[in-house]
């Protein structure tokens, strides 16, 4: 790898995944009695920077690590695997409490604390001109903080944005997602949350287009990319994914891995580190997809939301 090549800059929280194997989710006064009970790193912008460091393109985690219990075993863990600290604050980590059901479903309960927080200072020593690419997730955009990530994006228009709004999509609010789509940003979503975007996009945001009707997949990716003026990636579980290219009409479709899930939690983050990863390699999008969905089947074949470095290596050996 060249030292020269442009960095990949991800920002975002690293939180404490407790996942909890549970037969199913328990109903209101239910007591039941969980399989089993795991501590490890997560995050959405964690797990994508994880397979950004293991594909072995540059790269620059922005990711704030406070107190308590959490950030203790986030510090410590970021220490006993040599990985850099940029960011140090004053204030209590929370953690997401990951609900694992017998078919691999995941439900989150996040406590959120310091590590969703941003602050302009953190970036100071950042050369914008070495990066061409930067990450961002709707969970950090949501929180109050969210308005000076987006400023601070604003201010630095150059590196193409990588933007996974999640599944809380109604929380981040109009303002915010206007703000974002003129940044022109690519976006990485699932299917249901194509439909669910786009169909805010046109009721509530307003960004260009008149009428919604999504009887398909690429009516949906078409409203949204009319608002970005960009490419829309959409993930489909077990069916893999697809993009639609920015100026193109069609969906370049890539199909899934077949494989046995454990568990769901991080597919989506490991597919848009690969995505990113790969593109930053010169791949085309097709080959980003096969690549990101490798990626992914790997993740979702075991427990937990990241792959070790030789399990990695796995999901591309022949």
């Amino acid at each position: 790898m060249q030292s020269s090549m442009p960095k990949i800059l991800l920002i975002g929280s690293t939180c404490v995944d407790v996942i909890i194997e549970i037969d199913h989710l328990p109903k209101t006064a239910e007591d039941i009695q969980p399989k089993r009970q795991t501590l490890a790193l997560g995050g959405c912008a964690y797990n994508a920077a994880n397979i950004v460091r293991q594909s072995g393109v540059p790269y620059m985690f922005v990711t704030p690590i406070g107190t308590g219990v959490y950030g203790d075993y986030i510090r410590k863990s970021f220490q006993a695997r040599k990985l850099p600290i940029h960011v140090n604050v004053d204030a209590e980590n929370g953690c997401c409490y990951c609900l694992v059901d017998e078919n691999g479903e995941r439900t989150f309960l996040s406590v959120h604390g310091a590590e969703y927080t941003f602050n302009h200072e953190w970036m100071e020593n950042i050369d914008i001109s070495q990066i061409s690419m930067i990450y961002v997730c709707g969970l950090e955009i949501e929180e109050p903080t969210g308005d000076d990530l987006i400023s601070w994006l604003e201010q630095h228009r150059g590196p193409q944005i990588f933007f996974a709004p999640g599944p809380r999509i109604r929380q981040i609010g109009e303002k915010k997602m206007k703000r974002l789509y003129n940044l022109n940003p690519i976006l990485h979503i699932n299917d249901e949350e194509a439909f669910e975007l786009s169909s805010l996009t046109v009721s509530d945001f307003k960004c260009g287009v008149d009428e919604f009707s999504a009887v398909s997949l690429l009516e949906a990716a078409k409203i949204l990319q009319n608002a970005t003026s960009n490419t829309v990636i959409i993930t489909k579980g077990k069916d893999g994914s697809c993009c639609l290219e920015a100026g193109k009409d069609n969906l370049t479709e890539v199909d899934g891995i077949k494989t046995t899930v454990a568990d769901t939690i991080g597919a989506g983050d490991s597919h848009i580190g690969q995505i990113m990863a790969s593109r930053a390699n010169g791949c085309s999008w097709a080959e980003a997809l096969s690549q990101a969905n490798k990626v992914s089947a790997h993740v979702v074949a075991k427990n937990g939301a990241g792959l070790t470095d030789s399990e990695y290596q796995d999901c591309f050996a022949r």
